[in-house]
Formats: structure tokens, sequence, C-alpha cells
């Protein structure tokens, strides 16, 4: 089988999300699609809407093949370790032909020239960064410059800061550290920003559709933003009461265990520079998520960085060694949904890879990263009360067959 990789959040799957899953079908003429899926927390920092079965069901009753788990130390990252996290688990299957993601540019040409020399790092590059920090450039700009002076095309400075094309970048990037034989395909991206809170007439971002219950729960607002099959999985868990999760449902947990637990922010490798007391003295008057984030955000600390800090420290990432389990190797996998075509792609992951595959969680565990994806599901069960927060024990992946 030709396989394509894919790595993704739905959260939800909305007709974006449809779009780029046939593109990536059509495009590299796949047989199967694997989604490396983030699980209950998301890159931006934000808890999921939905949990991660759930999403997963979605997933795959709109087309993809199999939904693995992105494990929490990956997803709850910067984008260069989601990026990473994600390819080394699409590597390591030993099974995976093509990598599919969207990209503002859609040249993967210069996306990969970039890549290159950012992963490289050649003398040249490096002798020209040096000058341009010397002159007391930051180093966002400096690094622009650098690249100017080594690459032909001229529209360097719009690839580097647009969202999805770092991200890009940064897949482009771990297929290089990697060695791998994946090949990457980019689709240019289409519609709303990732950040626009407003539905669109074309494709309406995650975060507007969010946005809009949040306000709002009403799913026929949302009915010409998602495909039919989402539709119906959102209206079915809102009949039976679910609790649908938005981020400020976190902010009395964190403001209880940061009054209490000070030392907590600051083990969060991220922290430096003074900002654990920053956020420590704000949020003695703060009454919301926003209100916090915003009073403590810097150019060094953007409001997406303190977002993620602040869901470590509420998931617990202070009790775990975050860079050594970021820098070991992924030694399982576990499937959240699959149809009959995942099912023989998992036999062919078995067949090929000797990672483990994991549909129920042992007893006794000694690995930490695993550890930490149900520390993970334990804190967003605070969250979302039709969670358990067992439920990594006993959920079995969502299994779809086609009547």
């Amino acid at each position: 089988m030709n396989l394509t990789g894919i790595i993704t959040e739905y959260n939800p799957f909305h007709l974006g999300h449809k779009y780029h899953l046939e593109k990536a079908i059509e495009d590299t003429n796949a047989d199967g699609i694997v989604s490396v899926m983030s699980g209950n927390f998301m890159q931006r920092g934000n808890p999921a809407i939905i949990d991660k079965y759930n999403r997963a069901k979605m997933a795959v009753l709109n087309g993809v093949d199999l939904v693995l788990e992105l494990p929490l130390v990956y997803s709850l990252s910067s984008a260069e370790n989601f990026a990473y996290g994600g390819v080394k688990l699409l590597n390591s299957l030993n099974c995976i032909d093509n990598i599919y993601f969207g990209s503002e540019s859609g040249k993967i040409e210069d996306l990969i020239s970039i890549a290159q020399i950012l992963k490289d790092e050649p003398k040249n590059y490096k002798d020209r960064l040096k000058i341009e920090l010397d002159k007391g450039l930051p180093f966002h700009t400096a690094r622009l410059n650098a690249l100017n002076s080594l690459l032909l095309f001229s529209n360097i400075s719009e690839i580097l800061s647009s969202s999805n094309n770092i991200l890009a970048i940064e897949y482009i990037k771990a297929l290089l550290k990697l060695d791998s034989n994946i090949k990457p395909f980019t689709l240019k991206r289409e519609g709303s920003n990732y950040n626009d809170i407003s539905l669109s007439k074309t494709f309406s971002s995650a975060t507007s559709i969010r946005e809009t219950l949040k306000d709002n729960f009403d799913v026929n607002i949302i009915k010409n933003s998602i495909p039919t099959e989402s539709l119906k999985v959102i209206t079915e868990l809102n009949e039976k009461n679910y609790n649908f999760v938005f981020e400020e449902s976190l902010f009395p947990f964190l403001k209880y265990k940061l009054l209490t637990n000070a030392e907590s922010i600051k083990s969060i490798s991220d922290v430096s520079e003074g900002l654990d007391n920053k956020i420590l003295k704000e949020i003695i008057n703060c009454n919301s998520l926003k209100e916090l984030i915003l009073k403590s955000k810097s150019k060094r600390y953007t409001y997406t960085k303190i977002s993620r800090i602040l869901s470590k420290v509420f998931i617990g990432f202070e009790n775990f060694p975050i860079e050594a389990i970021q820098t070991s190797d992924i030694t399982y996998i576990r499937p959240l949904a699959f149809n009959e075509k995942g099912a023989k792609i998992l036999k062919s992951i078995k067949e090929n890879s000797e990672i483990n595959i994991l549909t129920k969680i042992p007893r006794h565990i000694s690995n930490n990263m695993l550890q930490l994806d149900l520390q993970g599901t334990k804190a967003y069960s605070l969250l979302n009360n039709s969670i358990s927060p067992m439920e990594d024990y006993f959920k079995t992946p969502y299994i779809y067959r086609r009547i």
C-alpha cells in the first residue's frame, strides 16, 4: 500500500480538514491515510473541545483510515517539537511513504530550501547570521536577512511570517534530521486563518467554530462549516448532555494550584526570566484565563507560549523529566480509531516495525512518555465530566465497519 501520513488536531473536524484529506489522497495517490492526532490538549495550549476518542471517531467517519495519538509531550509543545514528534512517530511505523500538510505558500521546493539551510546551518549562513546579529537586530530579522542572502526567491519574509508555513518547514526539518524516506507534499491553504474567530463562507477555522459554540451552543449554527459526519457526532454528544470543553474552564483549577503550590510553575522548563513571578503576581487578582495571559505576555512570551505553560502546570508537567522524554525513542503507538483498511495498516505496522501497539494500557507502567499521556487524561477529566480519569484503561479504539 502507498500510505500517506498527516499530523492533525481536528478540534473539531471541519470542512477544511475534509478538503485537506481528499487532496492528500488525490495528490499522493494514497491507498490509505494515517493520522497522528493530538490527544486532549492542543499545540497552542488549549484543551480540546471534544475528547480524543470522539474526535478520532469523527476523523474515521470522514475518511481517515487510522488515527494514532500523538504523545502529550509533543502535542503540548512548540511548533518544532510538535512537528518533530509527529514525524518521528510516522517514521517509526516503517510503512509510511508520504506526509501531507497545508501551507500558505503551497510551494514545496521553497519550503524544502529554507528547511535545509535551517537544519544544516552551513558556514555561509552562520557567518551572515552573525553579521546581522552584530548589528543589534532581533534574531528573527537577522535570520531572515541571512536567508535572503543565500536564497534566490524574494518572498522569504512572507513565508516565515505565516503559521502554517513555519509548521511546514518544521515538518521538513524533522524529515531531514531523521534521514527519513518519507516524501513531503503540501497543499496551499484556503479559507480562514487558524485564529479567525468568525465563521467563513468557504472554510471556517476550528477556532471560529469553537468560538461560535462557546457563545451559543447550537449545532445548527455550524452545520455549514463541518461535514455531515462531524455534525452527527456532535449532535449525538449534545443530546447526551456531553460536557464540551472551552479553555476558560481550566482557570479555577489552575488558580487554585498556583495559589497553593507556587513551586509548580518554577519547574516548567519553558519558564525563565522571571515569568513565573509575573504569573504568580498577576493571578491573585485575575478572574479569567484570558486576563491572566494578556497581563503576563510580552515580546518574548507570546499568548500561545504562556497558554502552553499554564496547561503544563495544570496537568503536572513539573513531575516528569520532560526534556529526557522528548529526546527518547517512541516505543509505542496508541490507536484511537480505525476502519477495516486501518486494521490492515496496523497489521503492516506490526510486521514492519518493532513499535508496540497499545490497544489496552498495562497496569504497571515504567514508560514516562506513556505515564504523561495518562496524566493528561486525568487532568482533562477535571474539565470534562463526561470523561473518566481512568478512560485510557478501559476505552478501546473506535472501529468503523462499513455495512
